[in-house]
């Protein structure tokens, strides 16, 4: 009996130092990226002491003058930076907004490659949908311009030849639907790579349950429909979760490529509201505790919609 235990020691031994051997493993794997983390989004937080100080460029964060919550009370009790701030929130919400309303084409775009019967096909359009998400929003403007630029644009030249306007038309300036604008810029800029989120999730549907409901008459839409839609639901939930904890972050470098005179009250977003007041007006304090505030909002609205997720589907995304 007890030759018996101390063998049951032994293995029980030898499973344990195997599991620590994996878990120093995997300890080591992650390190490099807990540091990766810790360096470039912990340690710029310190950056938050600047909203309490009246900060002056050159000079040392210890040497400035402590104001406190100042900078937060002048977020809403100084009408003109209330004003510009309300406006500032106002065009973050719509072009968020429209983004939200447009977030069902990826998905819908990755079923539609799913069901393209040629593989090289298929290929080539992720290839070509997906490039545009490594090319720089400079470039991209580059790219438009040279399409809708009053007088070199190929758009107003083609309009010209078949007649349609005698003069060129400045897209680039016009004020109207500027949100909608900046939305489908962003929306063709990501469609390719969001759609790679649903082609994993669509490639890990069990192939018999198609085969099965294809054997019992469901035509291709039944199919896509009953089957491959809902099994994407969950996946869009996840993202539409974590797309709402970073609701106020919207794409600073786009805003301010397209940002004229004629569309900046309408295109300026917080970010680059922030951007602005902190290196175009040299009010570094100020855009902190605007940024702040963003953040602190970001995160309620993260944890809401979580929450709620957890209220309409019975479980938390995370």
């Amino acid at each position: 009996m007890a030759k018996n235990t101390k063998k049951h020691k032994t293995k029980k031994n030898g499973y344990k130092s195997v599991y620590e051997r994996d878990g120093r493993k995997l300890f080591w794997m992650a390190l490099p990226f807990v540091i990766f983390v810790f360096v470039f989004s912990y340690l710029p937080l310190w950056g938050w002491s600047f909203a309490f100080v009246n900060y002056k460029p050159g000079r040392n964060l210890l040497d400035c003058d402590w104001v406190g919550l100042r900078n937060f009370t002048t977020l809403f009790m100084q009408p003109v930076m209330r004003n510009r701030l309300m406006e500032v929130i106002r065009n973050t919400l719509g072009m968020q907004l429209i983004n939200y309303l447009l977030m069902p084409v990826p998905m819908f775009f990755a079923i539609f490659l799913n069901e393209l019967r040629s593989v090289k096909f298929r290929k080539f359009v992720q290839t070509v949908t997906t490039l545009p998400n490594f090319i720089s929003w400079v470039i991209v403007y580059s790219l438009v311009y040279g399409m809708l630029a009053v007088d070199t644009g190929f758009v107003n030249n083609i309009l010209k030849e078949l007649g349609i306007i005698e003069t060129g038309i400045s897209f680039l300036t016009d004020s109207n639907h500027v949100w909608l604008k900046m939305a489908l810029l962003q929306l063709w800029k990501s469609l390719g790579w969001n759609a790679i989120v649903y082609m994993a999730a669509i490639a890990g549907i069990d192939h018999e349950i198609l085969e099965a409901a294809e054997v019992d008459g469901a035509g291709r839409m039944r199919r896509i429909w009953h089957i491959i839609l809902p099994q994407l639901i969950p996946t869009f939930f996840v993202l539409l979760i974590m797309s709402i904890g970073n609701f106020l972050n919207t794409g600073m470098e786009q805003h301010q490529l397209f940002s004229n005179a004629m569309t900046k009250p309408y295109i300026e977003s917080l970010d680059l509201y922030v951007y602005n007041m902190g290196i175009g007006s040299g009010l570094i304090s100020y855009s902190t505790a605007v940024g702040m505030m963003k953040s602190v909002i970001s995160l309620v609205l993260f944890a809401g919609a979580n929450w709620l997720s957890k209220i309409v589907r019975g479980t938390s995304a995370f």
